[in-house]
């Protein structure tokens, strides 16, 4: 079927717009601060895409061990007596993994629509091609954007039962304030008896955690590093990615794994007619990978009115998908 990708909500004049707007806004905060949601341009895409791909950086295979082997749990953890629903899911990228579970709803002749979001239009674009050569039958309709701008939208669409997947561990890029808000927003836009299903990277050995965010080859320092260049690029910055470093934490017992780029000089940055100082070896706070124990787990659904009915982990147990029920 052709595929039509829907960017009626945010034009391009509206992310740039966005963009230059967070940029300045995260640069005024002490300690300064960029959103990981920039990271992903055209380089950007490519550069996670190799990160996905790196034997250090467990999380793909862990989930991709999930949604490979175990399929048809996922399946019967979000079919509800064959009733139509809608399969959103937030962050799609290339949707490596969940094509495994489309492939399985649609040789069974699932009533379902797929609903990729994500706010790259050049990852969308990519899973439109795939998907529309390997799965011809399957009812898409991407939608690029944030994620509960889309939301909204995918609801305005369709009335139907909800199953919204957030994979990847993207859970984690928010500190635990930010995902207990992040929670709630999603049970007060969903309806009873929708389903959201949630990735969790879970704590473990810390140096198997902190070498997947700093490999040896700088494929992550490339990839934090790239926001600095599209910033150049889009937004007339004059950064010198030269002078800055990255730098990489975990901390075992809160679970916080921690991405910095460290300024190697005193130097200003512009802007356009905004100008930034910063000292030597002053930090900028890039993105939170947070890992989570099964009590953690527990709490936030519990805290955000989700009932869990059922975890379904890898066969390290390094890592779960968490199926939870609007109450």
């Amino acid at each position: 079927m052709n595929l039509q990708l829907i960017t009626d909500y945010k034009v391009e004049n509206y992310q740039s717009d966005s963009f230059r707007s967070d940029v300045l806004d995260g640069l005024k905060q002490n300690p300064k601060k960029l959103f990981s949601k920039y990271f992903y341009d055209k380089a950007g895409d490519r550069l996670f895409q190799q990160i996905m791909a790196m034997p250090e950086y467990y999380l793909t295979d862990c989930e991709l061990d999930i949604f490979k082997n175990k399929t048809r749990e996922l399946a019967n953890s979000i079919l509800s007596d064959n009733e139509p629903f809608d399969l959103i899911e937030l962050g799609a990228g290339d949707a490596m993994k969940s094509t495994f579970l489309l492939e399985c709803l649609t040789k069974e002749n699932v009533d379902f629509t797929y609903m990729p979001i994500d706010i790259s239009g050049n990852i969308l674009s990519v899973l439109n091609e795939k998907l529309n050569s390997n799965l011809p039958e399957l009812e898409i309709i991407p939608l690029e954007g944030d994620y509960f701008d889309m939301l909204d939208k995918a609801m305005s669409i369709s009335k139907r039962r909800k199953v919204v997947l957030f994979l990847g561990g993207n859970i984690g890029n928010m500190d635990t304030e930010e995902s207990y808000h992040f929670c709630r927003e999603l049970r007060r836009k969903l309806n009873r008896g929708d389903i959201l299903l949630v990735g969790f990277d879970l704590k473990k050995n810390p140096h198997t955690i902190l070498n997947a965010y700093n490999d040896e080859n700088g494929i992550t320092s490339s990839f934090n590093l790239n926001l600095l260049v599209r910033m150049n690029r889009e937004l007339e910055a004059d950064f010198d990615v030269l002078n800055f470093q990255h730098y990489q934490t975990y901390d075992p017992i809160s679970g916080a794994c921690k991405s910095y780029l460290v300024s190697l000089t005193e130097q200003n940055v512009h802007i356009g007619n905004e100008v930034f100082h910063f000292e030597e070896n002053e930090l900028i706070d890039m993105e939170i990978s947070q890992k989570f124990s099964p009590d953690d787990i527990s709490k936030l659904a519990r805290d955000s009115k989700f009932h869990i009915i059922d975890e379904i982990p890898d066969s390290k147990n390094w890592f779960v998908d968490s199926i939870w029920q609007v109450i």
